[in-house]
């Protein structure tokens, strides 16, 4: 919890994730609110974060990473290019760089900054409630204490996987990184089919939640495998079996499966691969 000690960071944007970051930093007290700085073109953002978080605050990127130990590239995939060209020669030569960018490849970064100590991540949106999954690469300029400040960083936001391949990001964009959303159809479906039922929407949409959280928690405690954790709540002939049977009837898995390769291929598409 000390490897963001007396460091100076600065978030390249301030959008949701950028916040969520910079919230997990002051909340989790790695580094205090005075040593981080957050440049956004939005007046808004830049009023919100400064209000909630205590940091500081500019409309000019160049002036926000001038000088900081650690830069958080938190851009949209389409200004990554021009934000790179921006920050040019701006960075200290021993900066770390940390990228959350969807799509944005460390060769692209590297080129355009002119800088080669570059980590790139995939995060995922649960990250705004410290229950994130962030999965993250870093070239070989990266120093054995910034890939420690690395892991600190990421470990407010949740779970953190570091992986030496990486291809494996636009594979974790698929999985991780897009998953949050089929989870969130899945309840949105879960609810519908209650209400179906007679359910009132309110009471629908508290039992699912709760449903998918409480086996989601069962599902990390236990550590069994989901096979398992299924066949204890399938009786032979029962309710369940019954339902389980038409998920399998109507190629759930199949789909499932189509749609990552598919957010697969188009993270790579992004990414000009």
């Amino acid at each position: 919890m000390t490897a963001l000690r007396n460091t100076s960071c600065a978030f390249i944007g301030a959008g949701a994730m950028g916040e969520a970051m910079i919230g997990g930093l002051v909340h989790h007290d790695l580094v205090s609110p005075e040593a981080v700085t957050a440049s956004d073109p939005h007046e808004s953002r830049r009023s919100a974060v400064k209000e909630r978080f205590g940091v500081r605050t500019t409309g000019d990127n160049r002036d926000a990473a001038r000088g900081a130990d650690l830069v958080v590239l938190s851009v949209k995939p389409q200004m990554l290019s021009a934000v790179c060209d921006e920050l040019r020669g701006t960075l200290r030569p021993g900066a770390l760089v940390i990228s959350i960018v969807a799509g944005g490849r460390i060769a692209t970064i590297a080129g355009g900054l002119g800088h080669d100590a570059i980590v790139r991540t995939m995060p995922n949106t649960p990250a705004q409630v410290g229950e994130g999954m962030t999965v993250w690469t870093a070239t070989d300029a990266v120093s054995a204490v910034q890939r420690e400040q690395t892991g600190a960083l990421l470990g407010a936001l949740g779970k953190h996987l570091y992986v030496g391949d990486e291809g494996f990001l636009d594979k974790a964009t698929a999985v991780s990184g897009s998953g949050p959303a089929y989870v969130f159809l899945l309840i949105e479906a879960l609810i519908d089919a209650a209400v179906h039922l007679g359910w009132s929407r309110a009471s629908a949409q508290e039992m699912v939640i709760q449903t998918v959280i409480g086996a989601a928690a069962y599902a990390r405690e236990t550590a069994l495998h989901p096979a398992e954790l299924r066949n204890r709540v399938t009786s032979p002939g029962g309710t369940t079996a019954d339902a389980l049977y038409q998920l399998e009837e109507g190629g759930f898995r199949t789909v499932l499966s189509k749609a990552v390769s598919a957010a697969y291929r188009r993270s790579v598409e992004l990414g000009g691969g």
